[in-house]
C-alpha cells in the first residue's frame, strides 16, 4: 500500500490511536484537538479550511473546518493522534483518478497536499443527527479517517443500501442519493421518525465502502435521561 508519512495505527479497533513519524521538514493536517503527544520539534499552527460560514450561507454551501497543521522542524517528528470517539482508524491513499468522500466527523488527518472541501448531503440531520455534510478530500497523498466502533470496508459492484448513520466514507467513483427507505410516502416517513430508520444512501457503480459498526445516536439517547439539569425552583 503506498503512504509517503510512516505510521502505524495501535489498539485497533476498539480505541485506535495514531503514530505520524513525519518527514524533517514536511507539515500533515490534523483534526483539531486530536493531538495526545509530540516531539518538541513539531510546531503547531491552528487554521480554518474552507472559510468561515455563516447563518444561511454555512447550511447551504458547507462548513468551516478547524485544523492544526504540525510541521517537522530539522529533523523528524513522532505525533500522537487520538479521535474524539472510541473506534477504528484506517489509511487510504488518495490519488488523482479517485477523490474521496468522507463523513464531517470522521477526519482525521492528511498530507499536507491535500485539500479538503465541503459538500452539501441535503438534510438527513432531520432524521439521523448526523452533520448535513461530506467532507471532500482531493489530491494525491495520505489520507486518515476514523469511525465510532470498527470500520468495514466493502467493494461495491452495483446497487447498495447504508443508513446513513453508519457511513464513513466511500470513493467518488460511486454514484449516491439520499432517500427515504422504502421511498417517499407518509407511511415511510413515520417509520423514520418514530421507528428509528429513516434515511439511507443509496449507492451505485463500482467503488469501495467504508462503514462502522456503532451509530452513535442511540447511545446518546440512552445517556439523554441521566444527563445533569437544572432544577426549577
Amino acid at each position: 500500500m503506498n503512504n509517503d508519512i510512516p505510521y502505524k495505527i495501535e489498539h485497533s479497533p476498539s480505541y485506535a490511536s495514531l503514530i505520524l513519524n513525519i518527514p524533517a521538514n514536511q507539515t500533515v493536517l490534523v483534526e483539531a484537538s486530536a493531538m495526545a503527544a509530540m516531539d518538541y520539534c513539531l510546531k503547531m499552527k491552528s487554521k480554518i479550511k474552507g472559510g468561515l460560514l455563516k447563518g444561511v450561507g454555512r447550511m447551504l454551501g458547507g462548513e468551516s473546518l478547524f485544523i492544526n497543521e504540525f510541521t517537522a522542524e530539522g529533523r523528524d517528528g513522532e505525533l500522537y493522534i487520538s479521535p474524539g470517539v472510541p473506534g477504528d482508524i484506517q489509511h487510504y491513499y488518495l490519488t488523482e483518478q479517485c477523490n474521496l468522500m468522507v463523513q464531517s466527523s470522521g477526519f482525521l488527518a492528511c498530507s499536507y497536499g491535500i485539500e479538503l472541501d465541503s459538500k452539501f448531503q441535503g438534510f438527513k440531520g432531520f432524521f439521523s443527527g448526523e452533520s448535513l455534510f461530506l467532507l471532500r478530500a482531493i489530491g494525491t497523498g495520505d489520507f486518515w479517517f476514523s469511525s465510532y466502533g470498527g470500520i468495514i470496508e466493502m467493494a461495491v459492484a452495483g446497487d447498495y443500501i447504508v443508513d446513513t448513520s453508519y457511513i464513513v466514507a466511500f470513493e467518488d467513483s460511486l454514484d449516491y442519493s439520499v432517500e427515504l427507505i422504502g421511498g417517499l410516502s407518509f407511511n415511510n416517513l413515520k417509520t423514520g421518525i418514530f421507528g428509528g430508520e429513516g434515511l439511507v444512501c443509496r449507492f451505485g457503480g463500482e467503488g469501495r465502502l467504508w462503514i462502522q459498526t456503532r451509530n452513535i445516536n442511540p447511545l446518546l439517547n440512552f445517556l439523554n435521561p441521566f444527563r445533569p439539569v437544572k432544577s426549577s425552583d
